[in-house]
């Protein structure tokens, strides 16, 4: 996690996961693997395969650009994403009447899997990893991400057989979970 520049618009000094948007060259670029089958079937539900595939890319991308870790394996300069290390988690979508929006999908992927040097690119500070107890204690955490925490939390203590198939949750609006069908 990684506290948010002071000169963001969007949530300034908040801690926060890395993430950002798909960009367009993220529906052609190459993987080393598939995103696993209930990944790719939980991010189907709401958009097309290639945009699921597009996501996959760009959370491994964007992992590289905001804490220089690497899913995959690093080509001139460009990650080749492992997306069968990626499990879909849940989705938070922000209220219409808001400025500035997202519909973000929150996925996760063992520690182990990443590799390099952890260091930010500037966009998130204090880049490193929070043990839970000090992530929530720290007062810095938006509503919405203490919950996405929450959600990661109860997948964590899964047996991994019941990763695949479960309820997962979609947060609308007020931060309200629903279960998202």
């Amino acid at each position: 996690m990684g506290v948010r520049h002071a000169k963001h618009r969007f949530m300034p000094h908040a801690l926060v996961f890395p993430g950002g948007r798909v960009d367009p060259t993220d529906h052609r670029h190459p993987s080393l693997s598939d995103l696993p089958h209930d990944t790719l079937g939980y991010l189907q539900r709401h958009t097309t395969p290639g945009r699921a595939r597009a996501i996959g890319i760009a959370a491994v991308r964007e992992l590289h650009e905001e804490t220089n870790l690497v899913l995959g394996e690093l080509r001139g300069g460009q990650v080749v994403a492992a997306l069968h290390h990626l499990h879909y988690i849940c989705r938070a979508i922000t209220p219409p009447p808001r400025n500035i929006r997202f519909h973000a999908r929150f996925l996760a992927a063992p520690a182990e899997a990443a590799h390099g040097e952890l260091k930010g690119s500037g966009e998130l500070e204090t880049l490193r990893f929070f043990p839970v107890a000090e992530a929530q204690a720290s007062g810095r955490m938006a509503n919405i991400t203490a919950k996405v925490l929450e959600q990661f939390l109860h997948w964590l203590a899964l047996p991994a057989e019941h990763h695949a198939g479960r309820d997962v949750v979609a947060f609308r609006g007020q931060d309200t979970p629903m279960v998202d069908r």
